[in-house]
């Protein structure tokens, strides 16, 4: 049997590696597993998640797609990897959250569109490998304390109307309805009338901020889920998580995690990739996973492997324990900030040492969650009996967690991390002692940027001072104490540098970590019972990742504390981070931006890049959830803990942080008696029987998605209108125009376009052309699943730099005509004259999150080709699957160099059949020409490449007789 490749068709091989499939009991014949220590004497010493790509290789081999040069490549991962080596690697499954999930289930919907208009059977085309969908990107805080968090205008009290004192929304009994501070904003209240929004003058009833986020979340988003309910149950091998459930990857770690795949007479290891940096988590529970682009997994759904320049792998060796101040977010920040200055970026980090028995698995998925902010690939945690224990206590029935004991424990992938003989050889060993990491934050503009707590209130001075950049705002000294008055809710504030408007204790797995949480939990207690509060004016909002965290808080009894404080559940999933954390009073963003004071954000989730989180809120810091309540009752970043306090009491008394910070045998005991198994077991149920809202929800049963041409949210692309059955060759690059030239580190965020839309954007004008009016935009995450939409925010970020105009802003020029144009404008401008496009760019082109659009949007505006330094490692992948060309500077030389301006024109030569890595000539209409890398590393991306990208390819494939051993042991 044969399937297409790089040049003509190629056939699949036997797999020689079937001899070590064997039996896991003697007693069940019908259970096999890979025995991968008797293939090579050297397998004790592979790290271990070296083992895991290597089972997954002689498992996959197929001769194509995966050969028999990738298992010896992984055995040798040392030499290999010294030299970028590329394997070929099948994950067991995918993940994916709604934001980046629904552009993947809108390309099967369109593909089986393509493939029914080409004479195939649309049915047949499904995910191979198994997808879980996780709905937890559409929610944002709309209300919080029970009133909406967009309001923002003063009360108007009708003459000759009794006036009472109460807490404004605050849904709680009548002794607990106002704060117990002097500083509590008391709202005035029409007696024997609803309670009136202080913001919006209107009569506001109370009712539960979760339930009611959640029932705006599915009237805003009833299109897109009734989409991916069709989805679930018209594709085979995909689940869809209804939305609440939780974040992704908490939902990952707490229900979808298999640990041992059990499927079609084999066991194997789970792995996976998701369409998320930070699936990574699940690295904390011995799963190895990594984040890639939404085409790659799209791949991978569609049975074809990830390609991963074989990475080397770091040991980073844990020994002491966690002193009683820190918590794991301190850890978290401290091998942030270490592996940093190591430099690992690309690589596998390996967890060892005995240190990491002191850890529980929330600790471990806190750390592996953050491998992107410190540049790994992915942070390993191999299973021991800290994990096994982990799965008892989540309901794993005992069977199962036999089986998985068994299994891990003769593939050598269980391991005891007290016992020396069993760590392998690393590329490179680190080594941190636990006992030295102290409280710290990370900020004010880059996770990487730790400060300890003690040197917060120095280093906020220092930023306020020094010149703007990634630690400065460059104040004039003579405006640094500047007071200005905000009247709120009745009452009068004062706020200056360094005021905390926004506390967030988000999503992510920093907030479901039950050490973590209960210690904000027990803080808030001790906080309340000392007569502290927080001002009404800052947005605090309590955002789990999942409900197991509400359980246990409410098991303990702490969350009624965190409520007394504002920090109420307001919803589950992730906001905060990627700036759906709704608006802030406007008389708050009127005083910020009339004294342009650098105002605080503080939050405990793992990303504070500029203009994420709001705005108007330049600084924002890392911190762990007790932190978060600390600073936001200072209401002041500039604040030294040790030797000021929190608040003085009527009588004098000054109350420190440390008085009211829980000590870490306080903690243990809380959360030996509150996280128990029967919480994670009714939340499971919960989730499998699915929300009442959900299991409402119609949608259509149809093999061919209905497209309802007025929808403004799901829109089949135009991806597959000229494709043929027929392979045709690539059109040439000839006389291109640069769209946009970009400098170095250029993120995606500058590329995809995220958060809300600008109302003076073209994405804005296309809304409005079709009715809509800005309150309904929303924003460019929930329009994922329009290519209209995302085509027109592709290069819109207000603050992109594009070189060829020379400032902030997402314009370009059109040369033929010399007009200074809106990018979409200008692209749409070449599109109709015919003129190919390229990008310009220097290092790092496209790191950072939000990859989904980063390769459709440049596609669809007509960019062909790219030409940067180095590349962002999905960034590249993605280009690849779309169909356009990454070329990279040969070492030594970029546009500076070579003297382009990207007033040029240039055509790429690229040979008729290629090779990997080839070397191609680039000519300029000035007559110049340069040499070029053509980034295709593999045969399989030549492949895409010929074929037009994954897409194509994939559709071509479908049209095609299944060869009998496409899909490997144990995949459907």
């Amino acid at each position: 049997m044969a399937l297409p490749g790089p040049s003509g068709s190629i056939k699949l091989k036997d797999n020689p590696y079937l001899h070590l499939a064997e039996p896991l009991y003697n007693h069940d014949l019908g259970k096999k597993f890979f025995n991968v220590p008797k293939l090579d004497s050297s397998y004790g010493r592979l790290p271990f998640c070296m083992r895991v790509l290597l089972e997954s290789a002689l498992r996959n081999f197929d001769g194509f797609r995966v050969t028999q040069q990738d298992v010896e490549q992984i055995l040798d991962w040392k030499k290999a990897s010294q030299y970028g080596t590329d394997v070929s690697f099948r994950p067991a499954r995918v993940i994916l959250q709604d934001f980046t999930g629904i552009p993947a289930v809108v390309d099967f919907a369109a593909m089986r569109n393509a493939v029914k208009r080409l004479g195939g059977d649309p049915a047949k085309v499904n995910p191979v490998c198994p997808a879980d969908l996780v709905i937890d990107h559409a929610i944002q805080v709309d209300l919080i304390r029970n009133i909406p968090s967009t309001c923002s205008a003063r009360l108007r009290i009708p003459p000759g109307h009794h006036v009472v004192s109460a807490q404004a929304g605050w849904n709680s009994s009548k002794e607990n309805a106002q704060r117990s501070s002097p500083a509590t904003c008391r709202i005035p209240q029409i007696e024997d009338t609803p309670v009136v929004c202080p913001f919006h003058q209107q009569p506001l009833s109370r009712p539960d901020s979760i339930q009611k986020n959640q029932e705006l979340e599915f009237e805003r988003h009833k299109e897109r889920f009734q989409f991916l309910k069709w989805g679930a149950e018209a594709l085979n091998n995909i689940l869809v998580v209804p939305p609440a459930s939780g974040i992704a990857h908490q939902v990952n770690l707490e229900h979808l995690a298999r640990i041992v795949f059990d499927h079609n007479g084999y066991i194997y290891p789970d792995s996976l990739v998701g369409t998320d940096s930070h699936t990574a988590m699940m690295n904390g529970l011995g799963v190895l996973s990594w984040g890639v682009g939404a085409i790659e997994a799209e791949a991978v759904m569609m049975g074809h492997p990830v390609s991963l320049s074989l990475p080397k792998v770091v040991g980073y060796r844990l020994v002491g324990q966690v002193g009683s101040l820190a918590t794991s977010t301190e850890v978290v920040l401290a091998i942030t900030k270490h592996l940093r200055q190591v430099g690992i970026s690309g690589s596998f980090v390996e967890f060892f040492g005995p240190g990491v028995t002191q850890l529980s698995i929330a600790d471990r998925a806190t750390i592996a969650n953050m491998c992107p902010e410190y540049g790994a690939l992915a942070a390993f945690f191999p299973m021991d009996s800290v994990g096994l224990k982990y799965l008892k206590q989540m309901g794993c029935d005992e069977d199962k967690l036999n089986r998985i004991e068994c299994y891990l424990q003769t593939v050598k992938l269980l391991r005891d991390y007290v016992d020396a003989s069993q760590d392998p050889e690393y590329s490179l060993v680190v080594e941190l002692d636990l006992g030295t990491v102290m409280p710290s934050l990370s900020g004010p503009k880059r996770p990487q940027d730790r400060v300890a707590l003690e040197d917060m209130k120095d280093d906020f001075k220092r930023c306020l001072n020094e010149k703007v950049g990634f630690k400065g705002y460059q104040v004039p000294p003579e405006r640094q104490r500047d007071v200005l008055g905000c009247r709120f809710g009745g009452a009068d504030y004062d706020l200056r540098h360094g005021s905390v408007v926004v506390a967030a204790i988000t999503s992510y797995t920093n907030n479901s970590n039950p050490s973590v949480m209960l210690t904000a939990g027990l803080l808030a207690k001790k906080a309340v019972e000392a007569g502290l509060s927080i001002k009404p004016y800052i947005k605090t909002s309590l955002l789990p990742g999942s409900g197991v965290v509400t359980h246990y808080l409410n098991a303990s009894g702490m969350l009624p504390y965190m409520e007394k404080l504002g920090f109420e559940v307001v919803g589950y999933g992730c906001r905060t981070c990627i700036g759906n954390s709704g608006a802030l009073p406007e008389c708050v963003v009127e005083t910020i931006t009339r004294g342009e004071l650098v105002v605080c954000g503080v939050l405990s989730g793992n990303k504070n890049f500029k203009d994420q989180i709001f705005p108007k809120v330049r600084a924002n810091y890392l911190a762990s959830p007790p932190l978060v309540i600390a600073y936001a009752i200072a209401g002041n970043v500039g604040i030294d803990f040790a030797t000021e306090p929190l608040h003085v009491t009527e009588s004098g008394q000054e109350v420190f942080l440390r008085d009211v910070w829980p000590s870490r045998e306080e903690v243990q005991e809380v959360e030996r008696q509150s996280v128990i198994p029967c919480i994670f077991q009714e939340l499971k149920e919960k989730l499998e029987k699915g929300q009442h809202l959900w299991a409402s929800l119609q949608s259509s049963d149809c093999v061919l998605y209905p497209w309802n041409p007025k929808s403004t949210f799901i829109k089949c692309p135009p991806f597959f209108d000229k494709l043929s059955v027929e392979l045709e060759p690539p059109e040439p690059i000839c006389d291109a125009h640069v769209l946009v030239f970009f400098g170095n580190s250029v993120t995606t965020n500058n590329i995809s376009p995220g958060g809300s839309i600008p109302h003076n954007s073209p994405a804005a004008h296309y809304l409005s052309s079709l009715g809509l009016t800005p309150r309904e935009f929303n924003s460019y995450g929930t329009r994922r699943g329009n290519d209209e939409v995302m085509m027109r925010g592709t290069f819109s970020h207000v603050r992109l730099v594009n070189k060829i105009v020379g400032k902030m802003g997402p314009k370009t020029i059109h040369f033929p005509s010399g007009d200074t144009l809106d990018i979409y404008d200008a692209a749409e401008r070449y599109q109709r004259e015919r003129r190919p496009l390229i990008i310009l760019a220097g290092k790092d082109f496209g790191i950072g999150g939000s990859r989904d659009w980063v390769a459709k949007g440049p596609y669809l505006l007509g960019v062909r080709a790219v030409l940067a330094e180095t590349y962002d490692r999905v960034l590249r992948a993605s280009l690849v699957g779309v169909g356009i060309v990454p070329l990279q500077f040969l070492d030594g030389q970029n546009a500076e160099s070579l003297g382009l301006t990207g007033r040029e024109t240039y055509t790429v030569h690229v040979p008729a059949e290629p090779v990997p890595n080839a070397v191609v000539d680039v000519q300029l209409n000035t007559g110049h020409t340069f040499q070029t890398v053509l980034r295709l590393d593999s045969d399989m991306e030549l492949t895409y490449y010929n074929h037009g990208g994954l897409l194509n390819y994939t559709i071509r494939t479908n049209l095609q007789p299944v060869p009998e051993n496409i899909h490997p042991p144990g995949m459907a």
